[in-house]
């Protein structure tokens, strides 16, 4: 069941003059796969003349992949993890002092990027080129689940989705019963989030792939994770 729904949006000319203006940029970070796809495969590719200038960034291993499958290559992604501050601290992030950076993202979202790369001396612009939003969903269709207790496990890859999956059920006894489905989340922060909102057990994936997430599933589905 899909939380969250990816919608394009048309650069206007006002956001092309962000690389334009700058033919000098030294870092374009790519905040997720679906950056890559709409700023590069879609937009009749004009940004992707830019790419070609300057280093490249990705803020994790799907995001890296989808750049290289269309050829492009990616000088800092992280070690580990896949987030903002798992690509802050890369050394090639480390000395960006008056160094120009555009981050390639969608509508919203964390700004701990650009805040920490504004703090080590880079000029930071944004380039949104997607926008997010909560999809209609009968929320007849969780409760049906929960009825009939065929809700064993819950997914959540992103904070949005877990806030979205929450506001379809806003009052109990379906909320309370929601909370207490195990919760299986890609990453620590998540997790604090997910506890903090009132989920019982929450189990932190050892990656971030479906075969990782999987993994999990069948260990708690199986009884073998105890949490």
């Amino acid at each position: 069941m899909p939380l969250i729904e990816i919608k394009p949006l048309k650069l206007a000319d006002k956001a092309l003059q962000v690389l334009s203006r700058k033919p000098d940029i030294d870092w374009i970070i790519f905040i997720s796969a679906n950056a890559v796809n709409f700023a590069l495969i879609g937009n009749d590719g004009k940004i992707r003349e830019y790419c070609h200038k300057a280093k490249i960034a990705a803020v994790g291993q799907a995001t890296a992949n989808a750049l290289q499958q269309l050829g492009l290559v990616v000088s800092a992604i992280p070690e580990q993890g896949f987030n903002s501050e798992a690509l802050l601290a890369r050394p090639e992030l480390q000395n960006v002092q008056g160094q120009r950076c555009v981050i390639v993202r969608g509508v919203g979202g964390r700004e701990v990027l650009a805040d920490t790369l504004r703090a080590r001396g880079a000029e930071v612009d944004y380039l949104d080129v997607y926008e997010r939003q909560a999809p209609l969903i009968d929320p007849e269709r969780i409760v049906s689940l929960l009825q009939t207790k065929m809700l064993d496990v819950i997914t959540i890859t992103s904070a949005e989705a877990l806030h979205n999956l929450l506001a379809l059920l806003p009052t109990d006894p379906w909320r309370k019963l929601l909370l207490s489905i195990p919760l299986v989340v890609i990453s620590d922060r998540l997790c604090l989030i997910a506890s903090t909102l009132g989920f019982i057990h929450v189990v932190v994936s050892d990656g971030v792939s479906d075969g990782a997430v999987l993994k999990i599933i069948i260990n708690l589905v199986s009884g073998e994770d105890s949490g």
